[in-house]
């Protein structure tokens, strides 16, 4: 079983932004992340969207993002 929760991207966002993940441009609702020693991560979601736990997995793990960030 995951240890993910099924949670809103907005959510998810507010989490990246804490953890030191910065909006580099927005266009719609696909924002391009930046962070000092990541690629870029470009977050298309809008932000009442409910995201899973596997697809909140693949986030976590070009991001660094853990289930305990949420």
């Amino acid at each position: 079983m995951s240890r993910w929760p099924a949670t809103k991207a907005q959510r998810v966002l507010a989490a990246l932004l804490r953890n030191g993940w910065s909006i580099k441009r927005q266009s719609g609702s696909h924002r391009t992340l930046q962070h000092p020693g990541y690629p870029d991560y470009v977050f298309a979601f809008h932000d009442q969207d409910e995201i899973g736990p596997r697809m909140l997995a693949r986030v976590g793990k070009r991001t660094g993002l853990k289930p305990d960030d949420l």
